[in-house]
């Protein structure tokens, strides 16, 4: 195992970051003991500087984190906790404590909305909030669902023989965020879909 460089104080910053989304969520510090903890139970442990103390995220606040994996940088004294996230990790309610922009324009790739997307909806699922239409339809059941693809897809069609570029857009928008609740419904991962366009994308290009 890398052996990591600690600071005079004992310690290394730990970014902390989405395994899924690739969201920066929070950056801290962390010492040897609790690097140690984080490994040893896969949830993230850090080192308090104010309070000079161990502490578990989410032992008080309920927003637990599971770490997927724990990487050091090329000088070995800086690490990356992937996690997936059960709640906010800033203080403030925040999913990320980077959450103000300071310059420049902060822009949201395709694909990093999707996971996002399949973040919520997944989250949706786990805490069914009262008056949220992703919950009706998760109660209404599969039936529902896959009438509303049916119904967004046609919509879909419509829009594209109309030659309509803006309602082709909102309903092709429709149509993804109904499909995600499905894949939600069905307990199919976006990443099994994207690794199934993956494989015959690779297949078609290596058989040119």
């Amino acid at each position: 195992m890398t052996q990591l460089n600690f600071d005079q104080d004992g310690l290394v910053p730990v970014i902390i970051q989405d395994s899924e989304t690739k969201q920066v969520l929070t950056l801290a510090y962390a010492n040897q003991e609790a690097i140690d903890k984080t490994m040893e139970n896969g949830e993230t442990w850090l080192y308090s500087r104010s309070r000079q103390e161990l502490w578990n995220k989410g032992a008080t606040s309920g927003n637990t984190q599971k770490v997927i994996s724990v990487k050091a940088d090329c000088d070995a004294d800086a690490v990356i906790y992937e996690v997936i996230p059960n709640g906010p990790a800033c203080h403030t309610g925040e999913q990320s404590c980077f959450n103000e922009t300071i310059y420049g324009d902060s822009k949201t790739s395709a694909g990093d909305m999707l996971e996002e997307l399949k973040v919520l909806i997944r989250n949706r699922q786990s805490e069914m909030p009262e008056g949220a239409y992703t919950t009706y339809l998760f109660e209404e059941g599969i039936d529902k669902i896959c009438k509303k693809v049916g119904e967004e897809a046609a919509e879909v069609i419509i829009a594209a023989k109309n030659r309509d570029a803006e309602e082709l857009s909102l309903e092709t928008a429709d149509l993804f965020y109904h499909v995600m609740v499905l894949l939600q419904e069905q307990g199919v991962d976006l990443d099994k879909v994207m690794a199934v366009l993956k494989e015959r994308h690779q297949t078609k290009t290596t058989s040119k």
